[in-house]
């Protein structure tokens, strides 16, 4: 690669160990994927922030850079953390476990990390401009980011998110070049999808077929930014993919000519047999929305349907620290927590310990959630729209 001078000097160590560690990361990612040259990028999101992901070695890891005096040197975010970090206490997250999330948060803090912790930055203050490269981790953010807005980044890991921040470069390789932002197939959908579940369901199933391929989606009706940040999602958990288009809605589909493409078609058969694949339990011991964080809208929309009623089971719905400030201004807050509810600010069902707070059967209304509960958090799922969700927990 052809390094700038200012580089060489990161590389020889003139700027301090972290950075010289950091930037050699860098490199050496560069190597392995023929990058020509570093980039700058306009931002960054960092995955591996709960504890519950990283435990005690990756809590040391932090505290020592942090201690040797590692410093960001472009907006840096965070993704969610394993809880509530104002409310754990009251939601009852385990103390042992709080105590080691609330060192994680200080080490980024300490290193000038924005300490938002939310996969939705581009909701809460961190918005990429159109054909802007940047370099964030957590994959539902890098398919919306790519996709939806139209930013450039690969799906980075933890540690090489980090090394771009405190750099404040990347290597140019991967879904920055032109060339390899094209489709590889299109995927027509023969099917009305109303929720923002049907959306998950559609990525759960098309992420399995194409793996982390580009697939370009004809068919799709009018579809929200919510709807497309759960089919994103969907497909970034049950497949790799970090870049979609859609026919008429994403920026870049206009761009490719499709006409020579495999064809793969998805109706209404197809996304039943994936909701009944998804739903492994029967009736929840909680609901839990917001995944990825949930929008305002969807955060009022749950309000609508709790107002002036009672739950028998409890709901959560997981968002930004930033959209639970305007929920509550706006009385949504006040609204769910009336009828029995919670908006959990900073975490999410998948990375916080739920399965150590009484917890065996979540009902979820994402495709990304219901792929990844079993695994990391021995959950039997039950998958369904959110009107359905919130029926079993007011019957």
């Amino acid at each position: 690669m052809r390094l700038t001078k200012q580089e060489e000097r990161m590389l020889d160590g003139e700027m301090g160990e972290v950075a010289q560690r950091s930037f050699r990361l860098l490199v050496r990612l560069g190597e392995i994927y023929g990058a020509d040259r570093m980039i700058p990028v306009g931002s960054v999101q960092v995955a591996g922030v709960s504890y519950k992901s990283i435990g005690d070695p990756g809590l040391d890891f932090l505290e020592d850079i942090a201690r040797k005096g590692a410093r960001v040197k472009v907006l840096t975010y965070l993704n969610p953390a394993g809880m509530d970090m104002e409310s754990w206490k009251e939601i009852g997250f385990p103390e042992k476990f709080a105590r080691k999330q609330i060192r994680v948060m200080k080490a980024f803090g300490k290193m000038g990390i924005v300490v938002t912790a939310t996969c939705t930055p581009y909701l809460a203050g961190n918005l990429p401009r159109f054909g802007e490269s940047i370099a964030w981790s957590e994959s539902s953010a890098v398919s919306f980011s790519n996709s939806v807005i139209g930013a450039r980044t690969n799906r980075e890991g933890g540690p090489s998110a980090l090394a771009a921040a405190i750099c404040g470069v990347t290597p140019n390789y991967g879904l920055h070049l032109d060339k390899n932002r094209k489709p590889d197939m299109v995927i027509e959908v023969g099917a009305d999808l109303e929720f923002n579940s049907d959306y998950g369901a559609l990525g759960y199933h098309v992420g399995k077929l194409v793996k982390n391929k580009i697939p370009y989606f004809r068919g799709l009706k009018n579809p929200n930014t919510d709807q497309l940040k759960a089919l994103g999602a969907a497909m970034a958990a049950s497949g790799a993919v970090a870049l979609y288009h859609a026919e008429g809605l994403t920026p870049e589909a206009r761009d490719h000519d499709v006409s020579g493409l495999e064809r793969i078609s998805v109706g209404k058969k197809e996304l039943k047999a994936t909701y009944e694949k998804l739903n492994t339990g029967e009736t929840p011991d909680i609901v839990i929305l917001g995944c990825p964080h949930a929008s305002l809208r969807e955060i009022s929309a749950l309000a609508d349907k709790l107002a002036g009623k009672k739950l028998k089971r409890p709901v959560w719905i997981c968002t930004s620290r930033v959209m639970k400030e305007a929920a509550d201004r706006m009385g949504f807050v006040k609204t769910i927590e009336k009828a029995g509810g919670r908006v959990v600010a900073d975490t999410c069902m998948v990375v916080s310990p739920i399965e150590e707070m009484g917890f065996g059967t979540t009902g979820v209304n994402s495709g990304k959630a219901a792929n990844y509960l079993p695994g990391f958090c021995n959950q039997k799922v039950v998958f369904h729209s959110v009107d359905e969700l919130v029926k079993r927990c007011l019957e």
